[in-house]
C-alpha cells in the first residue's frame, strides 16, 4: 500500500529535480544582466590570464577548443546512451522492453580519427590563412597579427569581418598563427545578452539552411546525416563537409554580426556543442535543456528525433518558434485551399 508520505516524497523530488537547474539558470542570467558588477572582478582576472597565454592567442585556439569540448561532451553522452537503454527514445516509441532493442553500431574514439581530421582540416586552413577580426580590436592590431606594414593599413585591411583578409604570407611569417584580442574583458551583462542573442540568430539562420538542405536539389548533401538506424550522440557530427562548414560559418556569423567579445565566443562553444549533442542524444534525459527552459520554448531531443524519423518537420535546432511559425503558415494555406475547393464545388 502506498503511504501518503511516499507520495509526498515523490512530489518533492519531482519538483526539486527540475527546479534546481532552472532556478540556478534564472539566478545566473538575472544577476549577470541586472547587477553585472558582482561578476566583474572574476571576469577581469580570468580574461587577463587568458589573453596573456600563447594558447588563447593562437589563431587555431577556437578550432581546438571546439574539438576538445565536443570530445568530452559527446563521449559522456555516448557512454550514458549505451549504459541506460531505458532512456533511449527508440525503446519508448516502439514500446519494447528497454533492453530488447539492440544498441546501434557505434564507433570507438580510436576509430574516429578520420572523422576528426575531416572536421579539423578545413577549419585549420581558414585559421592559418585569414586574419582574425574581433569587435573591440584596433585595425592596427589586426594588421600586425597578419604581418602587414602598419603604414598601409588603411589600404589593405578592413575592420569588418564581412571583408575577409588574407595573411601577408612571407618567409618570415608563412602562416597566420596569432590573433589580436580586445584589451578589456566584457561585462557579465554583455556576455549574457550576446550569448542569448547569438543563439537565437543561429537558430533562425540554421532553420533556413536546414530547410534548404531538405530540398530535393540538396538532399544528397544532408542524407548522410539521416543515414542511421537509431539517432544517438555520435550522429551529431555525422555530416557532409559542406553541411559541417555551413554549421560552423553560421555560428561564426551569428557571433560576429552582433560584435560578440572573444570571451563570449569561448563560452558560446561550450553551450553550442552541448545543445547540439543533447538534441542528437536519442535520450529522454531528466535535465535536458528543453525541460529546464519554459515549456514550449525549446525543441529538445524528442522533437529532433521526430525530425530524423520523418524528415518533413522540426527543422530548427534549439528553439520552437521558427517551426511553430512554419506549421502555422502551412495550416493556414491548407485551410485556405480547403475553403477555395469547397467554394468551387458549390
Amino acid at each position: 500500500m502506498i503511504q501518503p508520505s511516499m507520495l509526498c516524497g515523490r512530489r518533492i523530488r519531482s519538483f526539486s529535480s527540475i527546479w534546481i537547474p532552472r532556478s540556478l539558470l534564472l539566478l545566473l542570467v538575472g544577476t549577470s544582466i541586472v547587477v553585472p558588477d558582482i561578476y566583474q572582478p572574476f571576469l577581469d582576472y580570468i580574461y587577463d590570464y587568458l589573453r596573456h597565454t600563447s594558447l588563447f592567442t593562437a589563431s587555431t585556439f577556437e578550432t581546438w577548443w571546439t574539438v576538445i569540448v565536443y570530445a568530452i561532451i559527446e563521449v559522456s553522452y555516448t557512454h550514458r546512451f549505451g549504459r541506460n537503454p531505458q532512456l533511449r527514445l527508440a525503446n519508448r516509441i516502439t514500446k519494447r522492453n528497454a533492453s530488447s532493442k539492440p544498441i546501434p553500431k557505434m564507433q570507438r574514439p580510436k576509430h574516429r580519427v578520420k572523422e576528426g581530421l575531416t572536421y579539423i582540416s578545413p577549419l585549420l586552413l581558414l585559421d592559418l590563412t585569414l586574419i582574425k577580426k574581433y569587435s573591440g580590436v584596433p585595425v592596427q592590431d589586426m594588421a600586425s597579427s597578419g604581418n602587414y606594414d602598419l603604414s598601409s593599413v588603411a589600404k589593405t585591411i578592413h575592420g569588418t569581418f564581412l571583408a575577409p583578409t588574407l595573411h601577408n604570407f612571407t618567409l618570415a611569417s608563412p602562416l597566420q598563427t596569432h590573433r589580436a584580442l580586445p584589451a578589456a574583458p566584457p561585462t557579465s551583462r554583455e556576455l549574457a545578452l550576446q550569448l542569448i542573442t547569438s543563439l537565437f540568430i543561429y537558430d533562425t539562420l540554421f532553420f533556413v539552411f536546414h530547410l534548404a538542405l531538405h530540398h530535393p536539389k540538396f538532399a544528397s548533401i544532408h542524407s548522410h546525416h539521416h543515414n542511421h538506424r537509431e539517432i544517438n550522440p555520435q550522429i551529431t557530427n555525422q555530416l557532409d563537409i559542406f553541411e559541417r562548414l555551413g554549421l560552423v560559418l553560421l555560428a561564426n556569423f551569428s557571433l560576429n554580426i552582433i560584435g560578440s567579445h572573444v570571451l563570449t565566443r569561448t563560452i558560446f562553444v561550450l553551450i553550442f556543442v552541448w545543445l547540439l549533442v543533447d538534441i542528437h542524444s536519442g535520450m529522454d534525459l531528466e535535465w535536458s535543456y528543453d525541460k529546464i527552459l519554459p515549456k514550449g520554448w525549446a525543441s529538445g531531443s524528442k522533437r529532433h528525433s521526430i525530425h530524423h524519423r520523418s524528415g518533413n518537420r522540426y527543422y530548427a535546432p534549439f528553439f520552437n518558434w521558427c517551426d511553430d511559425l512554419l506549421d502555422w503558415i502551412c495550416k493556414s494555406r491548407t485551410k485556405k485551399g480547403n475553403r477555395m475547393a469547397a467554394t468551387e464545388s458549390l
